[in-house]
């Protein structure tokens, strides 16, 4: 018979969910991981690229079965078709193409070997609230079937119903999500697996860019995101037309299509309260400049579920005992999200022209490291004027 209560509820198990239900689980808490999907990882709704970095700090090693291709390089196309290949001096993994489908379930996985349990196609309809506190939450069906928990971790997506129904605000303006489309794509001409592309521009991506990530020898994810108010017309419209005017890709055939929003808002304000943390895509914890967001979401569930855990076991789920985990992820992550964010409202105002002054300012360079830093120095040395239309992001 499934058990009707536990220490931790953990609304969602995609990357943030699933990590943080695994490191509650290994901090000795009793959790259950509910989502509402029959498979997890489906339908993919990211480009599927990932950095060695968080698979270290959680001590996953890279499987085959899910990282199918190494990253080390990365090339920016300006708008007049200037490449500006990024790589750093000391030679380092960027990280990996995912098959989410496959890596997801392998997170869920891990948590479950760590002791969680998990119910998938599991609707959650509303939180039980008693006292002033939140109980655990309903899920859907006549008898409205209750399951009990200490605390909830709400890493339930972009449109968290979870967080809303706790009293957070997580309103999405128009400026603050990107419209997302990606094909994955067959016989396509790859001529380095080892690199992923960005084509920047207004009129082949507004507000946005274009992505073609290899996953094998002739397979890619060819990919988009747009801002919808600067758009004349829907995100997989700017991808077809792009496919379509390239001789390496005109051959490819498309074998899966995935649409969706990807929020580029930064973070919500608060993401604690009594008896509950938010976390992923419901606290907007993803980079506003690329919109990529599993390796900050991964981050951020395995601080949640170490504070869960301590907290469950205290017996203290008060949002002064939980002001923990806030504290901690935004000093681990919070400055890098706010420049990214910044860095999406500067590139929204940019034209073709900036783009291309940008990339000859990053012509030839050699970085000691990559980041959004070091990209900075070389283009205040090489381009003060424009460094004028970048200050938003110092």
């Amino acid at each position: 018979m499934p058990k009707s209560e536990y220490d931790v509820i953990v609304v969602g198990a995609g990357p943030a969910g699933a990590t943080a239900a695994k490191a509650a689980a290994e901090n000795g808490a009793d959790v259950l991981m509910v989502d509402k999907r029959r498979e997890l990882g489906v339908p993919v709704q990211c480009g599927e690229a990932l950095s060695e970095e968080i698979l270290k700090k959680l001590d996953i090693d890279p499987d085959p079965r899910w990282a199918i291709n190494k990253i080390n390089r990365a090339m920016l196309v300006s708008p007049s078709g200037k490449p500006v290949e990024i790589k750093q001096k000391k030679s380092a993994k960027i990280g990996y193409i995912l098959d989410r489908k496959v890596f997801d379930k392998y997170l869920a996985i891990l948590a479950i070997r760590s002791g969680a349990d998990i119910r998938i196609d599991t609707f959650v309809n509303g939180l039980v609230k008693e006292n002033g506190g939140i109980n655990g939450v309903t899920l859907q069906g006549k008898k409205g079937e209750e399951i009990r928990s200490d605390l909830i971790i709400a890493a339930d997506g972009v449109m968290s119903r979870v967080a809303r129904w706790a009293g957070f605000d997580t309103t999405l303006g128009m400026e603050d999500i990107e419209s997302g489309a990606q094909f994955k794509m067959v016989n396509v001409d790859v001529e380095e697996k080892s690199m992923m592309k960005f084509y920047f521009g207004n009129e082949i991506a507004p507000g946005g860019y274009i992505w073609i990530f290899p996953r094998g020898d002739d397979i890619a994810n060819v990919g988009i995101g747009v801002m919808p108010k600067k758009a004349e017309k829907k995100s997989i419209e700017y991808l077809k037309d792009f496919i379509s005017a390239r001789p390496d890709l005109e051959n490819g055939r498309i074998i899966e299509i995935n649409v969706g929003g990807v929020p580029v808002s930064g973070p919500i304000e608060k993401t604690y309260g009594d008896d509950i943390m938010i976390v992923g895509d419901a606290a907007r914890q993803v980079n506003a400049l690329t919109g990529g967001g599993i390796d900050w979401s991964m981050h951020a569930g395995n601080i949640a579920g170490e504070v869960a855990a301590r907290a469950v076991a205290e017996g203290d789920t008060s949002e002064g005992n939980l002001k923990e985990y806030e504290d901690r992820w935004r000093d681990e992550m919070g400055d890098s999200l706010n420049k990214y964010y910044k860095g999406k409202e500067v590139l929204m105002d940019l034209s073709d022209g900036d783009l291309d002054d940008l990339a000859d300012s990053l012509q030839d360079v050699d970085f000691e490291k990559i980041s959004l830093t070091s990209m900075l120095r070389v283009i205040m040395k090489a381009n003060p004027k424009l460094m004028i239309k970048l200050r938003g992001l110092l």
